[in-house]
């Protein structure tokens, strides 16, 4: 469905359309070969070549994302259970649907936070780092590691840019968006989840154990 607006730059009035989701709205129909791509209208609001504005921003229903792992792996070669305390680190990013990565210290992420804490007194960030420890215990002939899974949350707004000039044909020019990042843990009832998970040792990984440095130990390797 297709939504007019109208809005007033100077003394005209301009014709607002706001199309189907992921696709730019511009003040005035253009040509095809005319119109942006919805990358360069966000490489212009990243840089600062337009003036942008990330305008009612929706906040979704925080979920727990897949869990990923995040600690070294832990091959046991010997002969009996054996647990070992493991350090791990975990960053996550946000993304949006439009641009792909969100740069930390970027002008996107300027712009997001601004729109939210405005809109909901709510601190949006575009990363989130934790570290930690936790035991692992890990069967003889398996290999262990630590996974770990961050509450997110999705944040749906439309871009605006305006123009001193016009750029490609137009003073303004929409881009709906969906941003997606981390949130703080317990949103919405949600909780950040540590687990030690564990599995067989392949083929490949048994010939470790039966070498001479490695025989009847436990030992780690980066993933």
């Amino acid at each position: 469905m297709t939504v007019i607006r109208a809005l007033r730059y100077g003394g005209r009035v301009l014709a607002l359309t706001a199309t189907a989701f992921g696709t730019i709205a511009a003040a005035v129909p253009a040509a095809a070969e005319d119109q942006p791509t919805s990358e360069q209208i966000m490489a212009d609001c990243a840089s600062g070549g337009g003036k942008c504005s990330f305008n009612s921003p929706q906040l979704g229903e925080a979920y727990l994302g897949r869990p990923r792992q995040v600690s070294e792996l832990l091959y046991n070669c010997t002969s009996s259970p054996a647990s070992q305390s493991l350090s791990w680190a975990d960053t996550v990013g946000s993304s949006q649907s439009v641009g792909g990565s969100i740069t930390v210290g970027g002008g996107i992420e300027g712009i997001i936070t601004a729109s939210v804490t405005a809109t909901y007194n709510y601190t949006w960030q575009s990363s989130h780092t934790e570290t930690s420890s936790y035991t692992v215990t890990v069967q003889p002939g398996e290999v262990g590691w630590i996974s770990r899974a961050q509450v997110m949350q999705q944040i749906s707004g439309t871009w605006q840019t305006h123009y001193d000039d016009p750029k490609w044909g137009h003073y303004y020019w929409f881009v709906p968006d969906v941003v997606t990042g981390p949130a703080a843990n317990g949103t919405d009832g949600k909780h950040n989840a540590v687990v030690a998970d564990s599995r067989r040792m392949t083929a490949a990984e048994k010939k470790l154990c039966s070498s001479g440095s490695t025989e009847d130990k436990l030992f780690t390797r980066r993933r």
